[in-house]
């Protein structure tokens, strides 16, 4: 159980000890199931037989090359992909069985996808009030103080304070980036989905963005997450697993410091590699060619 309707790292004391007085137990149950799932689109697999689970309060990124299915894996997490065969069960309701339209308020999505409906003359402010009616453009909609105290909150944690007037089309891609995870984070969500949160950043947006999602990763009321990424340098700290795919099958899941090795990621991505950490923050080079 989470604190409905205050944003992360600003909850009552009065919710963490509730959560305290139910155990652990209450904090192990799966977020995300999937038992041999393909998707498969013109006669191809996109993703082939993938088995996988999350538990409440983990944090995964997924790894691999272009076209290996990393966005399909988060299409299916988001509900709008059903599997062509196997089954999927998201914060424990099975996709065939259950309603998608009250499945998908508890799940927050934050991508170049949902970039491209929102309109370019909406401010910074009401690009992230839309979410708490699950729209994209404000219409006649009133919303409360709460509303608006909540989305000042997140936008604050983004960084995005001095940009509420601002049109959102006229951002940069971090201050879009930013303010589209704000969005993603109004309607208080139970799983938190981020497409390539760090693309198409310069070095400093991107350390920018990967400092406040690390913070983001290590609030324990913050949701379960998964995050989509190429490269190893964007994952933030805080994030505690990893799974790595390539072309549509799952090559190793689980702890982000057994399983990224330099032995699976040159097996990801095709062509010897070495990986390092430091501090948190993870780099991969590859061998000089002979």
């Amino acid at each position: 159980m989470r604190g409905v309707g205050f944003p992360w790292g600003l909850r009552p004391q009065a919710y963490a000890t509730l959560d305290t007085a139910m155990g652990d137990n209450a904090l192990m149950s799966d977020v995300l199931e999937l038992v041999d799932v393909s998707v498969v689109r013109d006669g191809r697999a996109l993703v082939d037989e993938v088995s996988w689970s999350i538990k409440e309060g983990e944090r995964w990124v997924i790894l691999g090359p272009n076209g290996a299915g990393k966005t399909t894996l988060l299409n299916v997490a988001s509900s709008y992909l059903f599997p062509s065969a196997g089954t999927a069960t998201i914060l424990g309701e099975r996709l065939g069985g259950v309603d998608v339209f009250e499945l998908r308020p508890r799940i927050g999505m934050a991508g170049i996808a949902m970039a491209e409906k929102l309109p370019r003359k909406q401010t910074v402010l009401e690009t992230v009030l839309t979410a708490a009616y699950g729209m994209t453009a404000h219409w006649h909609e009133d919303y409360d103080a709460i509303d608006e105290s909540r989305a000042r909150a997140f936008l604050d944690r983004l960084g995005m304070t001095e940009y509420l007037d601002r049109k959102f089309g006229t951002l940069s891609e971090g201050e879009r980036k930013r303010t589209l995870i704000a969005r993603a984070m109004m309607t208080d969500p139970e799983l938190l989905l981020l497409d390539e949160p760090a693309a198409g950043l310069d070095l400093g947006g991107r350390e920018d963005l990967v400092r406040r999602l690390g913070r983001l990763a290590r609030d324990p009321y913050a949701p379960s997450m998964i995050m989509v990424t190429h490269h190893v340098e964007e994952i933030p700290p805080g994030f505690t697993h990893v799974l790595m795919i390539r072309q549509g099958k799952v090559l190793t899941a689980g702890p982000v410091e057994t399983e990224l090795t330099s032995r699976n990621l040159s097996r990801c991505f095709g062509l010897p590699l070495v990986v390092e950490t430091n501090s948190g923050r993870w780099t991969a080079q590859g061998l000089p060619l002979a």
